[in-house]
């Protein structure tokens, strides 16, 4: 049964719900079928100008309960660099003796480029959060959520930018946490690496270096319930089949 149409209040500044034109619409595509977590960085700068693009990128995700807990903090002493580069390859190596039979593959794989990259960026969930429930009463690691939204909006922002970015999860939270001189309740959950770079990935790095394959899509799609396929991928449609997805 239909259900019967609300009018909708909205306010005197709202943007009309109309698609982006084809060529704009390319453009948001590309960038989020090109973008990839880089490891590679060819040095040189990011202009300051640009960078407060891409943190202004981030700063506009989507947030639960328009939280904002997203925090930035903007590595720029050498020193600083290089104690959280220690920090990431010690965990590097508990990482690796955690994986047992695949330790070695994981040791020859480069998972980190905070020494190369241009920029290295802290993201940190803000203390505080508990005061921000809306959505959050019975899910309460939504800040979470909500900071990688943030994330990913500069991630895709660099890829328009024609730079290159890596997150890195290599880390302890409390030392990190230490280094920063965070308050209590702060949280680090990410260390961008940020900077030109030489080329993009053609896939993924790890996909291309045999670590893991792409599940696919129709795998991860259910119609009503968890054991229900969903139908959208009963017929593929030929634009489906043509068009490369990359991550």
């Amino acid at each position: 049964m239909a259900v019967p149409t609300q009018p909708v209040d909205l306010p005197a500044a709202a943007v009309p719900a109309e698609p982006f034109d084809a060529v704009q619409m390319a453009a948001v595509y590309r960038a989020i079928h090109e973008r990839r977590d880089m490891r590679h960085f060819s040095g040189g700068q990011v202009a300051p100008e640009v960078l407060r693009r891409l943190l202004e990128a981030a700063h506009h995700a989507p947030s639960v309960g328009f939280m904002q807990p997203w925090r930035f903090v903007r590595i720029t002493r050498p020193d600083l660099r290089e104690r959280l580069h220690a920090a990431v390859e010690a965990e590097r190596q508990r990482t690796a003796a955690a994986l047992g039979q695949r330790q070695d593959e994981f040791m020859r794989l480069k998972v980190e480029g905070l020494r190369e990259a241009a920029e290295l960026l802290a993201v940190v969930l803000s203390d505080g959060r508990e005061r921000h429930v809306f959505g959050r009463r019975t899910m309460p690691f939504m800040d979470l959520a909500s900071a990688a939204c943030a994330i990913q909006n500069l991630w895709l922002a660099a890829r328009a930018e024609g730079l290159g970015m890596g997150w890195v999860s290599l880390f302890e939270p409390a030392e990190v946490a230490a280094l920063l001189g965070l308050p209590p309740g702060a949280e680090p959950i990410a260390l961008l690496c940020l900077g030109p770079v030489p080329a993009y990935y053609a896939q993924p790095m790890l996909e291309q270096q045999g670590w893991a394959d792409r599940e696919a899509l129709a795998d991860c799609v259910r119609d009503d319930a968890w054991d229900r396929p969903s139908a959208l991928f009963a017929h593929p449609l030929a634009a489906d089949r043509d068009h490369a997805v990359g991550a």
